[in-house]
């Protein structure tokens, strides 16, 4: 008896399976972890994308609408959000200062900066939302708010 368990332990076959059992379900975390961070990086990118777009559009109008209403339209379109999440905000600079009101004028001595911003917010769901990673702007609700901003200077 002695000697079959001296044997045994002596007998190294099958430590390869047992080392991978321990050591898979840690790749694993990581390969979820990768295909997660990508998809929010995508996420990301395509938001990116659909405000330079709408940025592109500026002086583009339709006879059925306005320029903003263009810009929105498009950017909406483009990263497959409702019209809702899509904002345009439009600046004056007086000499480089910002006026309260966009509409304004700027005096006839003062160099003028008109600029137009498109800001699209989307929300991004991961595959596992963990509670856990709350540190890393994780939401209540288990999604990460990403929003993407592109500004063009008109005049």
């Amino acid at each position: 008896m002695m000697r079959k368990l001296s044997s045994l332990r002596r007998d190294d076959r099958g430590a390869a399976i047992i080392e991978l059992a321990i050591v898979a379900p840690v790749l694993a975390l990581l390969t979820i972890g990768v295909v997660d961070m990508s998809n929010g990086f995508a996420t990301k990118l395509k938001l990116e994308q659909a405000s330079q777009r709408a940025i592109e559009k500026i002086m583009q109008t339709t006879g059925n609408g306005t320029a903003e209403d263009t810009i929105i339209a498009e950017a909406a379109h483009q990263a497959d959000v409702p019209v809702e999440n899509v904002t345009v905000t439009y600046r004056l600079e007086c000499d480089g200062t910002v006026q309260d009101d966009p509409e304004g004028e700027c005096l006839e001595t003062q160099q003028t900066a008109k600029w137009v911003t498109v800001t699209v917010n989307d929300q991004y769901e991961p595959l596992f939302a963990m509670q856990l990673f709350k540190f890393s702007g994780l939401e209540s609700d288990g999604t990460y708010h990403i929003s993407a901003k592109a500004g063009m200077r008109t005049q």
